[in-house]
């Protein structure tokens, strides 16, 4: 879907409705200014919030045309040590940063009736991973490339489809299991391309890093808020989420002190060993 839905207001901004209308633009520097847009809206408190609107659940965010979605087994193997597979790297943490967007505005969007702080959250993280977004794009410019040159999957979007019912289960299975993997692999990510001598990528990987480990925190805090909310134990609840979605549970190793700083706790990390 490619057009905006015509139901946000200007000044100040209605934020879900906003939210909405960015997750359904297709372009992608386009999508990526309206979260930006979004965030810095939400920041200054130059929003109206309607906490209970419903929109259509059914709907599919905004996509460009490339790049080509295939299963995440076609998937080309990126090695860094060419130019073309740092570049092919890089497109793919692009691809990653690009569904971000879309999974950030899909939280302050979808789910109605959840406290005021969520939105203001949620919108903030769209913010950062549109400008994550727009880091990556750029550089694949300046190494002669554009978003969409290489193939990706939808892995990451089709997890948030089977929970677009339940933020609990959202909060569960993306941000603190998919969204989460990238503080166990980035760093060895950072590492390979140290090794390679590719500091400008390097520096971008860092500033990823450092801040979507405050991503995953909202992320956990969320959860955590919503099974108090519930009355259900975090650990059994993640258990029983992770088998009604069939999920896989995470694998190590871990990157045990940013997933401690993102909020899991050490007995979590213990029973995935």
């Amino acid at each position: 879907m490619s057009d905006p839905i015509p139901n946000a207001v200007s000044d100040p901004l209605e934020l879900r409705a906003a939210a909405l209308s960015a997750w359904c633009t297709a372009d992608p520097i386009a999508k990526a200014n309206a979260a930006m847009a979004l965030g810095e809206a939400a920041a200054t408190s130059a929003v109206q919030l309607e906490t209970r609107a419903v929109f259509d659940d059914q709907l599919r965010p905004g996509r460009p045309q490339q790049p080509r979605l295939v299963h995440p087994r076609d998937v080309p193997q990126r090695g860094v040590g060419s130019d073309h597979g740092r570049v092919a790297l890089l497109h793919a943490i692009a691809h990653i940063e690009f569904n971000a967007i879309d999974l950030a505005l899909d939280a302050v969007w979808r789910f109605a009736d959840m406290p005021m702080q969520w939105y203001f959250d949620w919108a903030s993280v769209a913010f950062d991973e549109a400008r994550h977004f727009q880091m990556l794009s750029d550089e694949l410019q300046v190494r002669g490339h554009q978003y969409g040159d290489f193939e990706a999957h939808d892995g990451m979007w089709e997890m948030a489809m089977k929970t677009r019912h339940d933020p609990l289960a959202r909060m569960a299975l993306v941000p603190r299991l998919m969204e989460a993997r990238g503080l166990d692999v980035t760093p060895l990510i950072i590492g390979k391309l140290d090794q390679a001598g590719d500091q400008q990528a390097v520096s971008i990987l860092q500033v990823i890093l450092r801040e979507e480990v405050g991503h995953v925190a909202i992320g956990n805090r969320w959860y955590e808020h919503l099974c108090v909310k519930r009355g259900i134990d975090p650990l059994d609840a993640w258990d029983s989420l992770a088998n009604q979605y069939g999920a896989n549970r995470p694998r190590g190793p871990f990157n045990e002190q940013a997933r401690l700083t993102a909020g899991f706790s050490q007995e979590e990390l213990n029973r995935w060993r």
